[in-house]
């Protein structure tokens, strides 16, 4: 009887600490796996390794998947907010980009502030590439 050889993925030697591999999946971000994720009491933190997938033809992380995970990130912060768990959707985004992120940096995705009310929670994110900001996010999600 053949037995079950799956182990878990090795970690990277140099994942910031605290981060496991993203509890969340969804086809829009399978490409770009693998994402991980922190959770601290008001936040979930995402961050993910520039790879080749995840830039743009000059070799910069794509806008697209930075404005993807500051929404992600900001979506899911939110709703650690909510007593009982409540399904969001994005009603606003914006997004200013700062400076560049290369291949071979940590990407972090860091909601800052969070801001609920009855059915519309605001936050703000910051992103950052090996500690330095390279884009700053701003949202309005409704709790559905």
């Amino acid at each position: 009887m053949p037995c079950d050889t799956a182990t878990e993925p090795e970690l990277p030697a140099d994942l910031p600490p605290g981060f496991t591999p993203h509890f969340r999946s969804s086809p829009l971000t399978d490409p770009w796996e693998p994402l991980f994720s922190r959770r601290t009491e008001q936040s979930v933190v995402l961050a993910v390794k520039l790879a080749q997938p995840h830039t743009n033809a000059r070799g910069f992380a794509h806008g697209g998947l930075i404005t993807a995970l500051a929404d992600n990130a900001m979506g899911l912060s939110c709703g650690m907010q909510f007593a009982e768990p409540r399904s969001l959707v994005t009603v606003n985004l914006s997004i200013d980009f700062l400076s560049v992120a290369r291949i071979g940096q940590w990407l972090l995705f860091e909601t800052s502030f969070t801001k609920v009310g009855g059915t519309l929670c605001f936050a703000q994110a910051f992103v950052t590439a090996d500690g330095v900001a390279c884009a700053r996010a701003n949202a309005t999600f409704r709790a559905m």
